[in-house]
């Protein structure tokens, strides 16, 4: 609890009267004093407001006590704002980001680059950003060499870049560079929600369909007061523990592979697509479009379809766990997984690392303990961590997470049988008639690659007037960066799939 302060809860709204608003310089000073605390930024953003000036605003986690603290400044036409991330990393994209959209300025920032080579000018700008036009950090010296890769790649993957910085095979530097294919998605939603909101939500980062459109719908539901009933919030959860099944299952078939371990990547893709067949008996859809739904959810598992879903998580339980013993008991891909890409727990805290790799790194955060939300509330989900911080403890912790994840399937499913099925189509709130006005609402949802931050503030009108979205990637990119310091360049690839970070999440 900070003096002077209420903390909100998670899928709690709030007045914006009740947010407090500082000047820039006393709100950099209460910034601060969270994160030195110890707390984290989950989201940090700017908006303009009627009059033409801008807020700045900021959702700070303390995740000990569960609460959430909201603080606002109002800049004046300097356009100016104290930058915090010489002291505190973790808000170094955050306010690279603020100067993107709104224009307004970090001073003392080292390095404002673009994030996302948004198509248009800022106020100070004759011309807005050409995609991919960036200056990038360069080592000098007679034996520093650098390496492009991407923004195209080989593979049938997403676009981005990465410059790394070399001496010999030792990098010594690490520039990620995103944005490519910017959607524009948080700008779209101006106005909103409007009838293509839950399809953009379930894009924004597609195979986060659930965990995106959880957070979503548990912002509409706060802003209107909707309660669901105790049956869909735990379809929802089994929805969303199949999604992490299904994606880190695939990453540690993927990472058998970049490693030319053949048995475990063979199996275990075939597993992930097991995973992803049982989120099509629950829906019709392997990545569960449709199924979470604002009021509740799309479908429902009757008697029959909950044995079968039963019956096949065991069978997949078995052979997941024959995939990865295989892998685990191989000297020679312990030796590869083993102090590659190392991290420290200082190093994760100071970046504000969410989901397996912060985990990987002996930090005990996940939102479903922290800051407990739908069926959470009433049942407990252990967090596996690690304290290596290499590729084998991200290995390891998703590992463990699938087994408790599948645990937790195979008790739900049969709790199924105490909520009773009253199925009819979930009310949808109407905005129209319902949405607190004037208001500002925070949704937390633990996706499969970490704490996914939506925050959403609506207008006189009850419309939303600024929509945030931080999907985990957004914390973690530098992270990667980091953890490729004085590692062999050939190491890159096993790197990046320990953190299998998105690119869409983050170009939104």
């Amino acid at each position: 609890m900070i003096s002077g302060l209420a903390g909100i809860r998670n899928e709690q709204t709030i007045p914006l009267d009740d947010i407090p608003v500082f000047d820039a310089s006393s709100f950099a000073e209460r910034l601060a004093v969270f994160l030195s605390k110890g707390y984290r930024a989950c989201a940090y953003f700017g908006d303009r407001t009627d009059l033409g000036s801008s807020n700045l605003y900021a959702v700070c986690s303390d995740d000990r006590d569960g609460l959430l603290y909201v603080i606002s400044a109002l800049i004046n036409e300097d356009n100016k704002f104290i930058s915090l991330t010489s002291r505190f990393p973790q808000v170094h994209l955050f306010e690279r980001e603020i100067y993107e959209q709104t224009g307004l300025v970090p001073e003392g920032h080292p390095w404002l680059k673009p994030v996302r080579f948004l198509h248009r000018k800022l106020p100070s700008q004759t011309a807005g950003p050409q995609i991919g036009a960036a200056d990038f950090y360069r080592i000098d010296g007679p034996e520093i060499h650098q390496v492009a890769v991407g923004p195209v790649h080989a593979g049938i993957i997403e676009p981005g870049h990465f410059r790394f910085q070399c001496h010999g095979e030792t990098v010594y530097h690490l520039e990620i560079s995103l944005g490519y294919q910017h959607r524009g998605i948080e700008e779209a939603m101006r106005g909103g929600p409007f009838a293509v909101t839950p399809f953009q939500m379930e894009a924004a980062a597609g195979d986060t369909t659930i965990g995106h459109m959880s957070a979503y719908c548990q912002l509409v539901e706060s802003l209107s007061g909707t309660r669901i009933s105790p049956r869909d919030s735990l379809v929802r959860a089994i929805a969303l523990e199949l999604e992490r099944c299904a994606n880190h299952t695939g990453d540690l078939g993927a990472l058998a592979g970049d490693i030319g371990f053949l048995p475990t990547m063979s199996y275990c893709g075939r597993i992930r697509g097991d995973y992803l067949n049982l989120t099509a008996l629950i829906c019709g859809n392997r990545f569960g479009r449709g199924l979470v739904v604002p009021g509740g959810v799309g479908f429902d598992l009757e008697p029959s379809r909950q044995s079968d879903l039963s019956a096949r998580l065991q069978r997949y339980r078995s052979d997941f766990t024959g995939a990865t013993r295989l892998l685990w008991e191989n000297s020679s891909v312990l030796s590869r997984f083993e102090t590659t890409g190392k991290l420290s727990q200082d190093e994760a805290e100071n970046l504000g690392l969410v989901g397996p790799p912060a985990r990987a790194c002996g930090c005990v955060r996940d939102v479903r303990q922290d800051h407990a939300y739908g069926y959470y509330r009433y049942v407990h989900i252990p967090v596996p961590t690690y304290d290596s911080g290499d590729v084998f403890g991200r290995a390891y912790v998703r590992w463990r997470e699938v087994d408790t994840s599948t645990e937790f399937l195979l008790q739900q499913t049969v709790n199924l049988e105490n909520f009773p099925s009253v199925r009819q189509i979930p009310e949808i709130p109407d905005i129209n008639r319902s949405f607190k006005a004037d208001a500002l609402a925070v949704s937390l949802v633990e996706g499969w690659r970490g704490e996914i931050c939506h925050v959403a503030i609506t207008g006189r009108n009850g419309r939303f007037k600024r929509y945030k979205i931080v999907d985990p990637s957004f914390h973690n990119w530098p992270g990667l960066a980091l953890a490729l310091r004085n590692q062999q360049i050939s190491d890159f690839p096993l790197c990046n799939k320990s953190f299998d970070l998105s690119y869409c999440g983050f170009d939104l």
